[in-house]
């Protein structure tokens, strides 16, 4: 079955294979040309026409017509001089074999039929009774085209059916690099919304505590102190658990309940509360149902990183507004404070925008940030809650 399926052409050793081939059918002719039809045993040109048509079967793979003309004009003489007749048969069914299996069927069919004329009035010339008899096998003939063209038309399927299987192999390669190359950027904007966000309080946080010990020395308030180092303690501590939760993917990534839940709108109330603490004014208003999980994780990062973004650039003691309502199957949030509406002059600008947009447009939504027209900054979003029919 591999030798059917494969292609004559590209196999392995083909020459070397047709060499082996071409010497068998010639044994087998001289065999037949001694011991079939005496009275017809081939003299020394007949013998030198019926081998030489053999050698030709070397080269059948790379150039079967050209093998197919240069037999028939061998043995197209070695009938007419009236030597045994069916000993050039089987190179012949090899060569119209090779033509058939590798040619197209209408070229196949033609050069068929042609053979069969010129071989019918070679023998015309020689015996009308031979003739006869040629025309009477000349099934044989047809059976070989056709044993040919079948094959071809087989092994076109089989190839057909390995590449759908190979595309579709490819297919499953690129599927999986795209979830991979999707998951490393969920990762990533995670880790910079946990980073950005954690280190920001941090920061905001120490500034608090370095202020109180150098304000007055001689009148330590070390309850302020305290409080600044707890809320630090606090900070770290969930940053580390939300940084575990999601690193567990690429620690355990064969465990399907890896990822850990995603971050909802019930923690909303936790961010504002840590805003706080660094000392700005968070009103927070939520106004929802239940929502499906990637909105409401998408409007907590959002939501995180306009926080972050308020605490880091908006000036001491900001006022910052957080509003997150449904409504119409989309749930509106909106983050403004009052500060200086952006980062400071010469600043290197971050990620911060770029991953919220790319929250929102992760389920289908649209973002918008930037200054306010009385001052401050501003973030809208709208992240659509259901599932758009088509």
């Amino acid at each position: 079955m591999a030798a059917i399926n494969r292609d004559p052409r590209t196999a392995a050793h083909g020459t070397r294979n047709d060499v082996v081939l071409a010497v068998v059918l010639a044994a087998a002719a001289t065999c037949m040309a001694l011991f079939t039809d005496e009275g017809r045993r081939p003299d020394p040109l007949g013998w030198s026409l019926l081998l030489a048509a053999h050698v030709p079967l070397v080269w059948r793979r790379r150039h079967p017509l050209l093998v197919l003309v240069t037999v028939v004009a061998l043995v197209g003489p070695y009938h007419a001089l009236d030597n045994n007749h069916a000993a050039p048969g089987p190179v012949s069914y090899v060569a119209l074999y090779t033509l058939a299996v590798t040619g197209r069927p209408l070229r196949t069919i033609l050069t068929g039929i042609g053979v069969l004329t010129v071989s019918v009035s070679v023998m015309l010339t020689v015996n009308t009774h031979q003739a006869v008899e040629l025309i009477r096998i000349s099934g044989w003939v047809v059976a070989v085209l056709f044993a040919g063209v079948d094959v071809r038309y087989y092994r076109q399927y089989v190839a057909g059916i390995v590449e759908r299987a190979e595309r579709a192999e490819r297919t499953r390669e690129e599927e999986a690099r795209r979830r991979v190359a999707e998951e490393r950027l969920r990762i990533a904007r995670d880790l910079h919304d946990l980073l950005a966000h954690s280190i920001t309080l941090v920061g905001v946080q120490t500034s608090v505590a370095a202020h109180v010990l150098a304000a007055d020395p001689e009148r330590l308030d070390r309850a302020a102190v305290a409080k600044a180092l707890d809320d630090i303690a606090e900070t770290c501590r969930t940053a580390r658990g939300e940084l575990r939760t999601t690193l567990e993917v690429l620690r355990e990534h064969d465990v399907p309940d890896a990822r850990g839940p995603l971050p909802g709108l019930h923690g909303l109330a936790d961010l504002a509360e840590a805003a706080r603490v660094t000392g700005a004014t968070v009103e927070l208003s939520v106004r929802t149902g239940d929502v499906p999980p990637a909105v409401g994780a998408a409007a907590y990062r959002i939501v995180q990183e306009a926080l972050t973004n308020a605490v880091r650039h908006a000036g001491p003691q900001p006022s910052v507004r957080v509003e997150v309502h449904a409504g119409q199957g989309a749930l509106r949030l909106s983050v403004t404070d009052d500060g200086t509406g952006g980062p400071a002059p010469g600043s290197a600008g971050g990620f911060g925008l770029v991953g919220m947009r790319e929250r929102a447009r992760s389920v289908g939504g649209t973002l918008d940030a930037g200054p306010r027209d009385g001052g401050g900054f501003g973030v809208t979003a709208v992240l659509p809650t259901t599932t758009p029919t088509t």
